[in-house]
């Protein structure tokens, strides 16, 4: 028997996507919410940059997952530019849900009901652990960059 807390069902999902994936990462329970990356980094005890934000817009309508740096706010102008969209506006927590099926603050890379187009901030790269929701507001699980584009065959932009 484990002493840790059980896995709220969402991150039991994101978990088997991280086994079938073949990826080891140990999605931790926090006692707290960590539905930003203030509160996530501080959970976690790490630098704010470090948070994966899992961020969803709508690109010309249609969903999209962007994974930001917790260190700054993406510009949706770059973020357009970036992607190739004419426009580009945050998702009503409705698509964000329906989209991924999590909550928002508890959005992880994967684990949705169908693949998110993907994309990944650069400046995530400057860290050798980097912190993502796993799932749940209360989840979160450490990843290299290399093994979060592997994951989310994600394409590297810049969001700043």
């Amino acid at each position: 028997m484990s002493d840790y807390p059980p896995l709220p069902e969402r991150s039991r999902i994101v978990r088997g996507h991280l086994e079938a994936a073949g990826i080891e990462s140990a999605i931790r329970v926090l006692p707290d919410s960590a539905r930003t990356a203030v509160e996530a980094a501080a959970a976690i005890g790490c630098e704010v940059a470090a948070i994966a934000n899992s961020l969803v817009f709508l690109a010309d309508g249609a969903p999209v997952l962007v994974m930001t740096s917790g260190g700054h706010r993406a510009n949706l102008t770059v973020v357009a530019a970036g992607i190739g969209a004419e426009s580009v506006e945050m998702a009503p927590a409705s698509v964000v849900r329906e989209a991924t099926g999590q909550a928002i603050g508890g959005v992880a890379p994967v684990g949705h009901p169908a693949p998110l187009r993907t994309y990944l901030d650069d400046a995530l790269r400057e860290f050798d652990v980097i912190w993502a929701a796993a799932g749940h507001p209360h989840t979160v699980m450490p990843l290299t960059f290399d093994t979060l584009q592997a994951l989310t065959n994600g394409e590297v932009i810049a969001v700043i």
